[in-house]
Formats: structure tokens, C-alpha cells, sequence
């Protein structure tokens, strides 16, 4: 079985939009691309290296594609050699378009179609940015692991990655490292359902009583 990854540079308060250059993602008004440029160093080259050192297909969203594909054809590095020739699914409503190499629509309905190349022989499917297609996958329960690198900066307003449709779920810190610039890197994986509890100790007070009357 497959499993749906999900990399993510975020910042402290969850902005994750237009994290490698200005002209990327300026949609909104939003000033600061490039924000996690003068963060990367020999940590986190190595993290990024790992990720891509496995067999994997990329998994994106229309407009990450589209940003994607019209950058790495023409570069000539090891991230181009990886995302290249990797088969890359894109959720898109004009699959016509599509031209990067080894790329294919997810069709009209993505979550039936992630349901069944989950259940096939291949690679993990991973995803790089498209924000709106992880809100989705995570509405529907079908991301199995969230790596993230949480940057040391606010960004205010901007795309954030987490809505509040996601599927409440639990996950398991696998993997963690701090970077010399304070970049935190996290790999969580899936860990079944939310588990409650209460400290609190003893009957209620007429007080917290009338308080939860009152908040209902």
C-alpha cells in the first residue's frame, strides 16, 4: 500500500505560502516569498536530500503544478533530476494543459482516485506545497504522514496549511531535529483517533457549573 506524504515549509503562526522566491506565489498582496531562504543550511540540505533520495511520484495542486512546471524542466540540479522524471498527479479542472513530462490528471473526483492508487503497487505519492489539495486530503483522511520544517519567523497574513475541515485524527512524532538556524523538522505519521482525558479532580463547583451552563 501507498502512503500520502505531505512536506511542508511553514512559518511560526502556519503561513506556508511562497516559501522560495519572491515571483512565486504573490497572490493576495503577499510580500515576504522567499522567506526561508536565509534559514537553509548544511541540517537542513541534508533533510531535503533524504526526502528525495526514495523511489517517489509527486502528488500537486493546480497551482503548485503549474509553478513547478514551468521551473524545473529547466533547471539542472538534484531536485530537477528527482521531480523530472517522476510521474506527477495534479488535481486540475484543465487536464488538457498539462505538459510537464510524466504528468496525468486526478480526474474529477480526487478523492476516489487517491483512494485507489493508495490500494496499488508504487511509490509513495508525495506532496510539495498545494495547500488547498492537503486541506482536502486531510478532510477526508487520506494523508498518512505530515512532515513539516517550522520556520523561526511570523508571517501575518498569507495561504496557511491547516483549515478547519480536516478530519480529527492523532499523530506520532517518528522524527525530529532542530537546524543551527532554529528550524525545526518534524515527520509525524498517523496514529488512530483522538484520545480525551480531564485533569480535573472531584464534583464540580456551583461556579464551574453555572460556567458551563453559560458557555453551551
Amino acid at each position: 500500500m501507498r502512503k500520502i506524504i505531505s512536506a511542508t515549509f511553514i512559518s511560526l503562526d502556519g503561513v506556508m505560502q511562497a516559501p522560495g522566491g519572491p515571483q512565486e506565489d504573490p497572490v493576495g498582496g503577499f510580500k515576504f516569498g522567499g522567506w526561508t531562504f536565509h534559514y537553509f543550511d548544511e541540517a537542513g540540505g541534508a533533510a531535503m536530500d533524504e526526502l528525495f533520495s526514495k523511489p517517489f511520484a509527486l502528488l500537486l495542486g493546480r497551482r503548485t503544478y503549474d509553478i513547478f512546471a514551468a521551473y524545473w524542466p529547466y533547471q539542472k540540479d538534484p531536485i530537477a533530476d528527482a521531480f523530472n522524471p517522476a510521474t506527477k498527479y495534479v488535481a486540475t479542472h484543465r487536464p488538457d494543459t498539462l505538459t510537464w513530462q510524466n504528468t496525468q490528471s486526478l480526474g474529477p473526483d480526487i478523492v476516489a482516485t487517491l483512494r485507489r492508487l493508495k490500494q496499488e503497487d508504487g511509490p509513495d505519492l508525495l506532496i510539495q506545497g498545494s495547500g488547498n489539495l492537503i486541506r482536502t486530503l486531510l478532510a477526508n483522511g487520506l494523508i498518512d504522514e505530515i512532515r513539516l520544517m517550522v520556520f523561526p519567523l511570523l508571517l501575518g497574513n498569507g495561504k496557511r496549511l491547516f483549515g478547519d475541515s480536516a478530519i480529527p485524527a492523532a499523530f506520532k512524532l517518528i522524527k525530529s531535529q532542530a537546524t543551527g538556524t532554529g528550524v525545526i523538522m518534524a515527520t509525524y505519521e498517523r496514529a488512530g483517533e483522538v484520545k480525551v482525558g480531564s485533569f480535573v479532580t472531584g464534583e464540580p463547583s456551583d461556579a464551574e457549573l453555572e460556567r458551563r451552563k453559560n458557555w453551551k
